[in-house]
């Protein structure tokens, strides 16, 4: 019984390492105009789409983050799994604004340029 009780704890010391946490990043967007002045309550949209996804107790974590800007043009997100993500930024009088990112270090600030809108063209002007 003893051995047994000894077998099964050595294999959870070797087999739990490897379902442990993925690594995380502490991940920032900023978000500013062609100016470089911020842009406050941009709506920022960070998904996780490509990595070790992040498993607990048998269930995904949140893979998707919605966020505004502050006064200071920053979204700041929790803790996220490294691998490839995807930011949309909407804000109002600005382009949309939306690409992938490759997420491999402990902290990353993401850099958002905002773009004016187009003129819009018709025929019927």
């Amino acid at each position: 019984m003893r051995s047994r009780l000894v077998a099964v704890l050595a294999l959870f010391a070797f087999v739990l390492p490897v379902f442990g946490d993925p690594p995380m990043t502490n991940l920032q967007v900023e978000v500013r105009n062609l100016n470089d002045k911020p842009i406050e309550r941009a709506s920022v949209v960070v998904k996780f789409i490509k990595g070790r996804s992040a498993i607990k107790l048998g269930r995904k974590q949140i893979t998707t983050w919605q966020l505004k800007t502050n006064q200071d043009g920053i979204a700041k997100l929790p803790s996220i799994p490294q691998g490839d993500i995807r930011v949309q930024v909407i804000a109002k009088g600005y382009q949309t604004f939306g690409e992938t990112y490759e997420i491999e270090e402990a902290e990353r600030t993401v850099l958002v340029k905002l773009n004016p809108p187009q003129p819009q063209y018709s025929s019927h002007q």
